[in-house]
């Protein structure tokens, strides 16, 4: 038995099954994690862990599923092999839920409403402990989001779809032939470029052996409007990761030494 603490739950592994606690707080994730597994159970058998049990009204909600084989893809360079199975796992996650079923998700969490709400709420605490090319790329972000048109309500000509809401490799199991997907706890109604933005521009997706960025959101049969609205979402995203790593403490660094200034340049690149 090996267990993981995390920010939200604690994780029991054990030989066939997973247990999740979840601390007081976090009863909305639990909740979200439930029904995704529930969901993907019924409409997209073998994608997910199959849930056995959940006790969403304890003091500490748990949930319990089965556990999947494979490897996590996080650290490891895929091949082409892997990359295309990827793709092929998150597009029959997002294609999993009826229309009349989603009509019935709630919004997922963290969409970009709420992290352009955040980021105006970091701006005072961050921007004054940061400089050089960290505050540049930070101001030419905040620059930009000004004058972008992410805070428009709905674009009605992007699809939705249920999105897993964690673009972190971690979660993603390679078994050899196929991926799988697990932590479903920010799952809800998204959108395809949102979600792919949430992968491309996760710290998992290039602190190691980097994801081909490019090619990836490639394998997506996206729309005009999605493929518009793709470098949008990739340059919040990637504006969001540096604030959240301008956050590192230097004597207790939870990042390799320069991360915030590689991510820096990242958002630079997606500005230019």
């Amino acid at each position: 038995m090996t267990s993981v603490p995390w920010s939200t739950h604690t994780v029991e592994l054990r030989s066939d099954s997973v247990i999740k606690r979840f601390r007081r707080e976090s009863r909305g994730e639990a909740e979200r994690e439930w029904r995704a597994l529930t969901l993907l159970a019924a409409h997209a058998p073998g994608l997910a862990p199959v849930p056995r049990r959940a006790d969403l009204a304890a003091a500490e909600p748990v949930v319990v599923m089965s556990r999947l084989p494979g490897e996590p893809l996080r650290g490891e360079p895929l091949s082409d092999q892997q990359l295309k199975a990827l793709a092929a796992a998150a597009s029959e996650l997002y294609a999993a839920v009826p229309a009349d079923v989603l009509a019935e998700v709630p919004v997922r969490p963290g969409r970009q409403h709420q992290l352009i709400t955040q980021i105006r709420a970091w701006v005072p605490q961050v921007r004054p402990r940061v400089s050089g090319e960290v505050g540049e790329a930070m101001d030419r972000g905040l620059e930009w989001l000004a004058r972008s048109r992410m805070e428009r309500v709905s674009r009605p000509d992007v699809p939705m779809v249920f999105g897993p809401g964690d673009g972190n490799l971690a979660n993603y199991l390679w078994d050899g032939t196929r991926v799988r997907v697990v932590d479903f706890e920010d799952s809800g109604l998204s959108d395809r470029p949102f979600e792919l933005a949430e992968i491309t521009e996760h710290v998992a997706s290039w602190v190691g052996p980097p994801l081909d960025v490019e090619a990836f959101p490639e394998l997506f049969d996206l729309n005009a409007a999605e493929r518009a609205r793709l470098p949008e979402c990739r340059r919040l995203l990637a504006l969001v990761w540096l604030f959240l790593l301008s956050f590192d403490d230097p004597q207790h660094p939870r990042n390799p030494p320069g991360t915030a200034e590689r991510q820096a340049a990242r958002l630079s690149r997606l500005l230019a």
